[in-house]
C-alpha cells in the first residue's frame, strides 16, 4: 500500500501552498479523498492521519466500505454519474451528492431520503467545458435546477460541481474554473444559498484554488495509482 499518510500530507501542504498563492486563508479549501476502487483498509489508513471525508462513485462498492468501516465518523460523498436506478442507495446511505445534474434524479433524492435523517448535502454538476461524454447541466440550466434543488423537502442545495476537461497549460487550465467561480457568484447574487464550489483533482487542484474552489476532490495523489475496476463491477 501507498504510504497514505505522507501522500495526504503532500496533499494538504498543496492545498496550504495553493490557498497562499491565491491570497486565501489557510484552511478555506476543504479536502475530499477519493477513495473509489481503493480498499476499505486504504480508507482507514488515511481516517488514521486524518481525513474524514470520501468520495465513492461505484455505488455498491461504496456500501460495503460503509459497512467494513462502520466504526469510524466518516462522511461519505458521492461523486459520479447518478442514473435514477441508484438514487435510493444514495439517498439512504451517503451524506453528500456532488452529481445532481437534472430534476428527475433531484426529486428521487429527495423523496427517497429517510426522514431520520439530515437533509442531503447536494451540489449541481455544471458541464462546464460543454463536453458531449460527461454528465452536468448546461451553465444556462444551472440556476433552475438549483432552485428546484433548494425548493425540495429532504435536499439541502450546497453549491456547483464541475470536472473541467483536461488541458496542459496552466493558464488555460484555469479558464473553466474562471467560468464556473463567475457562475457560482452570479448565482450568490441572485439569491441562491451556495457556500461550496466542488472542483479540482490531483492533477489541476492549484488552478482551481486559484479560482475559487471550496473543495478539491483528490484520488491518486493520496492513494496512489487507481486499480483497473473489474469488469462488470457495480
Amino acid at each position: 500500500m501507498a504510504d497514505i499518510a505522507a501522500q495526504l500530507e503532500a496533499v494538504r501542504r498543496r492545498i496550504l501552498d495553493a490557498e497562499q498563492r491565491a491570497g486565501r486563508s489557510a484552511g478555506s479549501v476543504a479536502l475530499l479523498a477519493v477513495s473509489k476502487t481503493f480498499d476499505a483498509a486504504a480508507v482507514r489508513a488515511a481516517h488514521a492521519a486524518g481525513q474524514q471525508a470520501f468520495g465513492e462513485s461505484y455505488v455498491q462498492e461504496a456500501l460495503r466500505k460503509r459497512e467494513a468501516l462502520a466504526d469510524l465518523p466518516l462522511v461519505w460523498h458521492f461523486i459520479g454519474p447518478l442514473q435514477s436506478n441508484k438514487t435510493r442507495a444514495v439517498a439512504e446511505h451517503f451524506d453528500w451528492v456532488h452529481g445532481v445534474d437534472r430534476e428527475k434524479i433531484a426529486q428521487r433524492l429527495s423523496e427517497q431520503r429517510p426522514t431520520q435523517l439530515p437533509p442531503l448535502q447536494v451540489c449541481v454538476q455544471v458541464n462546464i467545458s460543454d463536453e458531449a461524454s460527461k454528465s452536468g447541466c448546461a451553465p444556462a440550466d444551472a440556476a433552475a435546477l438549483c432552485r428546484t434543488v433548494a425548493a425540495l423537502p429532504r435536499l439541502q442545495l450546497r453549491g456547483l460541481m464541475a470536472i473541467p476537461a483536461p488541458v496542459d497549460d496552466g493558464n488555460d487550465a484555469r479558464a473553466p474554473f474562471q467560468q464556473l467561480h463567475a457562475l457560482y457568484e452570479q448565482l450568490r447574487a441572485d439569491g441562491l444559498p451556495l457556500d461550496t464550489l466542488s472542483a479540482g483533482m490531483s492533477d489541476d487542484l492549484e488552478a482551481a484554488v486559484a479560482e475559487g474552489s471550496t473543495l478539491v476532490r483528490v484520488g491518486s495523489a493520496i492513494f496512489g495509482a487507481r486499480p483497473r475496476k473489474r469488469a462488470g463491477t457495480p
